[in-house]
């Protein structure tokens, strides 16, 4: 797939970022919504889950590590969740809500979804973008957009490159 051209993304610096996630607290806490504990999807969600964690007064933050998109367009055929899972021992009554920077296709998020119900209480979900072809419908979203997005925080080349990182398992 080629990269998308600058028409065709939505663009997210960080003080925008900042009036997005404080606005989808407002959205969860304006709804009643009083979660136990925010549940990150690795590595976007992680930024949703702080933000709101401090935002509602959340201090209980898990992650669950995800790999789908493997670049700009491209994809696993299914998402593959990496160790360690959560454990949700003694949760049976606990309200989840599952943080997320997208909802894009919605594969990631149905599966930490499917994993966590049976296993808590209740779960709902929180991001700030959703595509209108997401097979999830979240409960909370900023902003809707079918466009590519640059967020602040994988806009830039990264330091070290995943061949780097390759590299030095490889020497070690």
């Amino acid at each position: 797939m080629p990269e998308p051209t600058a028409d065709e993304r939505e663009e997210l610096d960080w003080e925008s970022y900042g009036r997005a996630v404080r606005e989808l607290a407002a959205m969860v806490a304006g709804d009643g919504y009083r979660a136990d504990m925010v549940l990150a999807i690795a590595r976007g969600g992680l930024f949703c889950a702080g933000s709101l964690g401090y935002a509602l007064s959340v201090k209980n933050i898990y992650v669950m590590n995800c790999e789908y998109y493997t670049g700009v367009g491209e994809r696993l055929p299914v998402p593959v969740m990496l160790p360690p899972a959560v454990d949700f021992v003694d949760q049976t009554n606990s309200k989840v809500l599952i943080a997320d920077d997208v909802a894009d296709t919605g594969h990631t998020l149905k599966m930490v979804r499917d994993f966590c119900v049976g296993r808590v209480g209740e779960v709902r979900s929180a991001v700030l973008y959703e595509k209108s072809h997401s097979l999830v419908k979240c409960d909370y979203v900023w902003k809707r957009t079918d466009r590519w997005i640059n967020f602040p925080w994988s806009t830039l080349p990264p330091v070290v490159t995943p061949e780097q990182v390759r590299q030095w398992v490889l020497d070690a």
